[in-house]
């Protein structure tokens, strides 16, 4: 199969496309035909190495993973005997920079615990874009920041990959949302929900008493 692989820590000019061998999965995991992948920060770190501490888990002097991508969208081709949840056939998205990476790759082996299936009204293209970013804006308005409907939130860098899942979470919560962005970026805000915008070219948010 072919793959998007770095041997080394630096810029995208190092990354390579090559023949390499198709994962054979293991009774745990499924094998998983790829048909989108998509990149955000945590695919510059395991790039570049930086910021250093990074390293102790990704490989102090050359990558540990050499084959990056996290986030995926794809469907199922082949289960392992001890699988459960899932069947060949299953469409399926999922964040596999927990199990190893490869996401950039024409097929990937990974334990079920990492997927979900995917909604049959999405396109894979975005059920790949939604993994680590949707489960972060989860993480912190429901698990750490303890969400309650009618609250108010705020959500700093309310444009970017977390912030607008975080945005279209807070108002599912039926919290009462304000967003931090540039002045390019209002309009998007407004359009996914935002019941407030602050635009941080303009004012000190962090002056602001109430939101």
């Amino acid at each position: 199969m072919k793959a998007v692989v770095s041997y080394k820590y630096g810029s995208p000019d190092i990354l390579e496309l090559k023949e390499v061998g198709k994962p054979v999965p293991l009774d745990n995991q499924v094998l998983i035909k790829i048909h989108a992948s998509s990149l955000n920060f945590g695919n510059l770190v395991l790039l570049k190495g930086q910021p250093f501490l990074a390293r102790f888990a990704f490989g102090l002097t050359k990558p540990k993973y050499p084959m990056p991508g996290g986030d995926i969208a794809g469907q199922i081709e082949e289960v392992g005997k001890d699988v459960k949840q899932f069947h060949t056939g299953d469409e399926v998205f999922g964040d596999l920079s927990i199990c190893g990476w490869g996401g950039l790759a024409e097929y990937v082996a990974v334990p079920e615990h990492a997927l979900a299936l995917k909604p049959h009204n999405i396109p894979f293209e975005e059920a790949a874009a939604s993994p680590m970013a949707g489960v972060t804006a989860l993480q912190g308005l429901r698990d750490k920041g303890k969400l309650k409907t009618g609250q108010k939130v705020l959500i700093h860098g309310a444009s970017g990959g977390v912030g607008t899942f975080a945005v279209q979470l807070a108002k599912t919560m039926w919290a009462d949302v304000t967003g931090v962005c540039s002045t390019r970026n209002i309009e998007i805000l407004k359009a996914i929900g935002a019941d407030h915008v602050i635009d941080y070219t303009k004012e000190d948010f962090t002056l602001k008493k109430e939101y």
